[in-house]
C-alpha cells in the first residue's frame, strides 16, 4: 500500500479545469482540501480500510454559492510510472443528489 501523504490529484476527464486535491494521511487516517474549477473549496476525511481501498465523506462550496455534501468509496492503483490512479464509487446527498464513478489521476 502506497502512502498518499503529500500527493496531488486530478480527473483528468477535465483537464486543467479540473480541481486539485492535496492528500493528507497519518496511518489509517486519510483528509485532503481540493479547489479549482467549479469549486472554491473542498475537504474530505476518512479512512483507509485493510484492503487498501478509501472510504471517505466530502463537502464542496461551489463557485456558484451551492454546498454539496457526499460520501465515496476509492481503490488506489499503482501504474507503470509509479504513479497513483483513484478509482472512485461516489453518492452526493441533498438537493444535489446523485451517483456516478470517477478516475483520479496523480499530478
Amino acid at each position: 500500500m502506497t502512502d498518499l501523504d503529500g500527493k496531488r490529484f486530478r480527473n483528468p476527464a477535465y483537464g486543467d479545469r479540473a480541481p486539485v486535491a492535496l492528500y493528507r494521511q497519518d496511518g489509517d487516517l486519510l483528509w485532503a482540501s481540493f479547489e479549482g474549477g467549479d469549486v472554491r473549496k473542498g475537504a474530505l476525511s476518512g479512512r483507509r480500510l485493510p484492503d487498501g481501498s478509501l472510504e471517505f465523506g466530502y463537502t464542496m462550496v461551489m463557485i456558484s454559492g451551492e454546498v454539496i455534501a457526499g460520501r465515496c468509496n476509492s481503490v488506489p492503483e499503482i501504474g507503470d510510472d509509479g504513479r497513483v490512479t483513484l478509482h472512485e464509487t461516489w453518492e452526493r446527498y441533498g438537493p444535489h443528489a446523485a451517483t456516478g464513478v470517477s478516475l483520479l489521476r496523480e499530478v
